[in-house]
């Protein structure tokens, strides 16, 4: 027996973590226009590429610290740790007139998004009843979306009629600050609603029997490379990487790039940039009713196999040039299937395949993985896309989707149902 409406409410307030990870990530796309002018470097791609991976490599570090730091200190310490740094990042990164300081803001909200993304799925995961844990750690994967949205909304709102030179001028001047400074809000009442969450009945468990001496000293790096566990980290790790790797996010990083080589202005990238993000929302509601259903492994598998159809059929489409609402509807197409499968499903995978010795330290690892793959991504597009062509790197992007297919076929357990403790016995005892 459990509280429901308090599990509901614990569950949210960590999923908080999601949102501000999900509008801290995206709000930069729709800036970069503007900001690039204000600090001159719109003719600079090596300025550029620094502006946008500052808080990527924030993440590696946040996610490489948050699993020793929660098995340390516990995991609600690190989600109120997380708060404080969205916090600190949104007012920071809009005061400031210098670049460098600019920066120094958006790698501290990098380590939010890091410690964040490793954390709030796995507290999800440890307070959740089995039969219903794939629905609420999917909670996590909703408020993701919610705050990539809502990172758009505001884009689309802030970003004025650019054909207008006064308007332009204060895009470049102030707008871009308030597209920062709006996530304020949700990040200071997550930081308050973090107060009142309890900590996780997992960690407090290890923490007693530690006191007690009934188990040996804390896990590390070490211990999780043992050979007992070299499978199941081996699978969280391509689970991991994959869900970059199968490229949706560039869509979401590179929009502006996407959509005006698809035939669209400024100003209809924003509202196409929009209604990816509904898509995006929409399909994230089908997962939370079908990730109990139909179960993760049917899930991560329907993901790999329709994004390499999409994506084999869109790069065929900028081989021939099509342009116009046929490109919209396939990048819809990606979104939508990748909000329904990989999205969510990712995160609930991480947060169970672990044992809970070494859950803290394996997240931490694979989310620090996740990252790594992100950055991977992000960074090679520009050059892919130069060298190769939109048809040419989605083609790469259809390939990686089908070789997951393949792996992920002979290796993804169904885990949908199960407690921690029972998949911690058929996974690796």
């Amino acid at each position: 027996m459990y509280n429901r409406r308090f599990l509901y409410f614990i569950c949210a307030v960590s999923a908080m973590g999601g949102l501000l990870f999900g509008y801290d990530w995206v709000v930069i796309g729709g800036a970069k226009p503007f900001y690039e002018l204000y600090f001159g470097i719109a003719d600079s791609p090596l300025m550029q590429g620094i502006a946008m991976s500052t808080a990527l490599v924030g993440c590696l570090i946040g996610a490489m610290v948050a699993g020793s730091a929660a098995d340390r200190w516990g995991r609600r310490p690190l989600l109120m740790l997380a708060a404080m740094l969205f916090t600190v990042s949104a007012i920071a990164t809009g005061l400031f007139n210098d670049f460098i300081l600019f920066n120094i803001a958006r790698f501290i909200g990098g380590v939010g998004i890091g410690v964040a993304s490793a954390l709030s799925p796995m507290y999800i995961a440890e307070v959740s009843p089995a039969e219903i844990r794939g629905r609420m750690v999917s909670q996590n994967q909703m408020t993701i979306v919610l705050g990539i949205l809502a990172a758009q909304i505001v884009n689309m709102l802030l970003a004025r009629d650019t054909a207008m030179a006064e308007n332009l001028a204060w895009d470049i001047e102030w707008g871009w600050r308030w597209m920062f400074w709006a996530e304020t809000v949700p990040a200071a009442l997550f930081l308050m609603m973090s107060f009142f969450i309890p900590e996780s009945p997992v960690y407090l468990r290890l923490k007693a029997a530690m006191a007690m001496q009934q188990t040996e000293q804390k896990a590390g790096l070490s211990e999780l490379f043992q050979h007992k566990y070299r499978k199941v980290l081996l699978l969280g790790l391509v689970i991991a990487v994959f869900q970059q790797w199968c490229g949706t996010n560039v869509i979401f990083n590179y929009a502006q790039e996407i959509f005006t080589g698809a035939g669209y202005d400024v100003d209809g990238m924003f509202i196409d940039i929009v209604i990816t993000g509904i898509a995006n929302v929409l399909f994230t509601f089908v997962a939370l009713y079908t990730i109990e259903k139909w179960g993760r492994r049917t899930l991560i598998l329907i993901g790999a196999g329709g994004l390499g159809l999409v994506y084999l059929t869109l790069g065929t489409c900028y081989f021939f040039e099509v342009k116009g609402v046929m490109m919209v509807v396939l990048v819809v197409a990606a979104i939508s299937t990748y909000a329904m499968t990989l999205g969510p499903v990712t995160w609930t995978l991480l947060a169970e395949i672990f044992p809970h010795r070494v859950r803290g330290i394996a997240m931490a690892t694979c989310t620090f993985a996740l990252w790594v793959g992100c950055c991977t991504l992000t960074f090679s597009f520009p050059s892919m896309n130069a060298a190769l062509g939109s048809s040419g790197t989605f083609w790469i992007y259809s390939a990686i989707c089908i070789c997951a297919f393949v792996f992920l076929w002979q290796r993804c357990p169904e885990t949908k149902g199960k407690s921690l403790e029972t998949l911690e016995n058929e996974l690796i005892n």
